[in-house]
């Protein structure tokens, strides 16, 4: 099965996953009427990862840091400026923590977003000049 399956230009992937990083962040943070369910916001990221993963060619990894970087870095902010935050306790720990975990999800939604694209297109590599 040979397939074909779009694959972006890395500087039109990565704004694709800086614009759904900050939507992830955006819902998680500045959520109407309080808090937004941790198993919404894992599945968002774990879905934009994997979307990321199936479009992306070589060294989709890195896209997959920048849909990841906004999460603890929006409470990051928030912790230092004194905001009120929905991360509890917000503490430094919790907040690496958040970033350790966050990060795990969006690799682990990358790689099933790799391995959707060869499970398609039948290749282990891009083709040449991709």
């Amino acid at each position: 099965m040979n397939a074909r399956i779009i694959q972006l230009p890395r500087p039109v992937l990565v704004g694709i996953a800086v614009a759904l990083g900050l939507a992830i962040a955006a819902v998680d943070n500045f959520a109407l009427e309080g808090e937004v369910s941790p198993a919404v916001v894992v599945g968002m990221l774990l879905a934009a990862a994997a979307i990321v993963g199936a479009l992306g060619s070589r060294r989709v990894w890195l896209t997959a840091l920048a849909i990841w970087f906004w999460i603890p870095l929006a409470h990051l902010v928030k912790h230092v400026l004194g905001m009120r935050d929905t991360l509890q306790p917000n503490t430094y720990p919790s907040i690496a923590m958040l970033g350790v975990f966050s990060l795990i999800v969006a690799l682990v939604g990358t790689a099933c977003g790799i391995f959707a694209r060869r499970l398609v297109t039948g290749r282990v590599t891009s083709p040449k000049g991709a």
